[in-house]
């Protein structure tokens, strides 16, 4: 593999941004200093998409700041727009767009007045802001709710109009930092449109960094960094078709079956990735593996392997395995329990039992008459479109929000009349990080496993169990707010688990972290599936869903679809879609283009 530090510029018109050999030191409080970038160069042409991508803590952030102007080069230039970001600043903020990931909308004003305040901080003519303002509201779907408070817009329209503020003065650049994190994949589509639109028709040129790797599909070319450095980039097409010959997949009979295999699959020293993609394991092998023929890596794992065709996620997973390998930390993740308890549970018993939950807010009805069960074992998944109503629903099966009208049992216990003795079975880990920053990882794990009720040799035994089975031995001293993202979830994780619940309510657990953390992270959650623990999850990353045995899709508060991952991908098989994703499922569900007929034997118990 040829590795580049250095991203060949593109023949065409001057860059609008250059980068040459930029170094960026961080002075901690001990005054030790810390290296976050290392002689990077980089280039962006007009009309031209560069997308970032990398694991948490490789850079991508701290580059774009430096290149917005909000940072200082330890050594190295920027230019941005033929301007210096040192003595320039003021003057490229003028002509850029820029989205951080927490972009700063004002909650408590309207969307017509987040707009009007950007554009006097940008000094946007009063004659020209009723033309920019009606594209953008076009572009962004977004025309029947100018008056609407920011506050109460979904994540998707949040992120749709801190886009629309991004580019209320017709930027030459555009600089994205995960644009898309949190949002569904209808929005996740819908501001992609809009980025290839100012793209063809403006001209512009796009840095956007992602966590989602099928995104790096859509752009021109991409770099990978790792620990401060870019260490390739090609264009999308280049980087799968190194890949050829290193992909297969297998068939699987069962959800289950397709759990053990990928087990199996993801331990193996001669497999770089694997996940379950429509219903079938979907396997990168290693670099090393490269001599093995196709029925040897296939026995290795006892299964039969299918060729298939490679994805650039494929050829950053396969760089990441390789150097991971040298990375201290990584770890083998245990089994939760001893293996003698595996599958002892009965498969068939309910644990958590929904009937015609309801929700109103005022006047607004929120959830509308939903109905299902969960059983013992099952990873259930909810999903649907930001302002569906799924974080509604999970929070009143949570215990945390008091259902207007319905039933909800959880292990047993009636919410409406026991949800203390309840929530002692259950773990719950929250959409934002939501354990205490200035704690240590070790005051954490050992306050709220007091809350918890664990006595001092129990709660003695379970940090230690923590600590091996979530690696943060290494970190037990060290603030939970200063951990990088994919620690934050670990810990969020093994504070959930410490009192070995029945039931695990995860809120997006996955959202905004690295594509290493969610692929460790699903790991666990089988394993801890595999003894019985019940999981309910939501999620907007539709990959995920198909850890699921079963789903239910949700929009305006009421039930879409309910079944197994297949049946959900059924609904979208058409002539267009001979294979389809789950994604596909949803974006057809969401958008009406399933015909209701077709919907009847997937819906949940109870809903016409």
């Amino acid at each position: 593999m040829t590795v580049t530090s250095t991203l060949e510029e593109p023949a065409a018109a001057r860059p609008l941004i250059r980068v040459d050999g930029l170094v960026k030191d961080f002075t901690e409080k001990n005054r030790r200093s810390t290296r976050a970038l290392r002689n990077i160069s980089i280039s962006v042409a007009p009309g031209e998409i560069l997308g970032l991508v990398g694991p948490d803590g490789a850079g991508k952030t701290t580059l774009i700041r430096c290149i917005a102007g909000l940072l200082e080069p330890t050594t190295g230039t920027i230019s941005v727009l033929d301007l210096d970001t040192l003595r320039d600043t003021i003057a490229i903020r003028g002509r850029i767009g820029y989205m951080p990931q927490k972009f700063g909308l004002y909650q408590d004003l309207t969307v017509q007045e987040n707009l009007d305040l950007y554009a006097d901080l940008q000094s946007v003519p009063i004659s020209e802001r009723r033309d920019r303002y009606a594209r953008l509201m076009k572009m962004t779907n977004l025309e029947r709710f100018t008056r609407r408070l920011a506050g109460r817009l979904s994540g998707g329209m949040k992120q749709k109009l801190g886009l629309a503020c991004a580019l209320i003065k017709s930027p030459e650049l555009l600089l994205l930092d995960e644009p898309t994190v949190g949002v569904d994949p209808v929005s996740r589509r819908e501001l992609w449109q809009i980025i290839d639109e100012l793209v063809e028709d403006d001209r512009i040129g796009v840095l956007v960094s992602t966590a989602y790797l099928d995104e790096a599909e859509r752009c021109d070319r991409v770099a990978v960094m790792f620990d401060g450095e870019i260490v390739d980039t090609d264009s999308p097409g280049l980087f799968r078709s190194r890949l050829n010959g290193s992909v297969f997949q297998v068939a699987c009979e069962s959800q289950r079956s397709a759990r053990r295999i990928h087990g199996r699959a993801v331990e193996s020293d001669q497999v770089a990735d694997a996940t379950v993609r429509s219903g079938r394991i979907r396997i990168v092998r290693t670099q090393e593996s490269d001599a093995m023929s196709i029925e040897q890596l296939g026995a290795s794992l006892g299964v039969e392997l299918a060729p298939s065709e490679p994805l650039f996620e494929d050829a950053f997973m396969q760089m990441a395995h390789s150097r991971r390998s040298r990375d201290e930390e990584h770890h083998a993740i245990p089994a939760p329990k001893d293996a003698a308890k595996l599958a002892t549970f009965d498969h068939n018993e309910v644990v958590v039992r929904v009937r015609n939950l309801v929700k109103r807010f005022g006047d607004f009805e929120a959830v509308k008459h939903v109905s299902f069960d969960v059983h013992a074992g099952e990873v259930f998944g909810l999903l649907g479109p930001n302002g569906a109503g799924k974080s509604t629903t999970f929070r009143m099966l949570c215990g945390l929000l008091k259902a207007t009208e319905g039933e909800v049992r959880v292990a047993g216990h009636d919410l409406r009349h026991a949800a203390g003795r309840a929530r002692s079975r259950l773990g719950y880990m929250a959409q934002q990080f939501s354990l205490y920053s200035q704690l240590s990882v070790h005051e954490n794990l050992r306050f709220f496993g007091r809350a918890y009720g664990l006595d001092r040799r129990r709660l003695r035994d379970r940090i230690d169990w923590a600590y091996e089975q979530y690696g943060l031995a290494p970190r037990r001293d060290a603030a939970a707010g200063a951990l990088p993202g994919g620690y934050k979830q670990r810990l969020a994780m093994a504070v959930a688990t410490l009192h070995e619940p029945e039931i695990l309510f995860l809120d997006e657990p996955t959202s905004g972290v690295d594509p290493l953390a969610r692929r460790e992270f699903w790991r666990r959650i089988n394993a801890f599936a595999e003894t019985g623990v019940t999981v309910i999850v939501t999620t907007h990353f539709m990959e995920e869903a198909e850890y699921c045995d079963r789903m239910m899709i949700m929009t305006q508060g009421a039930p879409l679809a309910m079944g197994s991952p297949g049946e959900i991908r059924e609904l979208a098989r058409d002539d267009e879609h001979v294979d389809p994703s789950i994604e596909d499922a949803f974006i057809a569900l969401a958008e009406n283009r399933v015909r209701p007929g077709r919907l009847s034997s997937s819906a949940p118990e109870g809903v016409e």
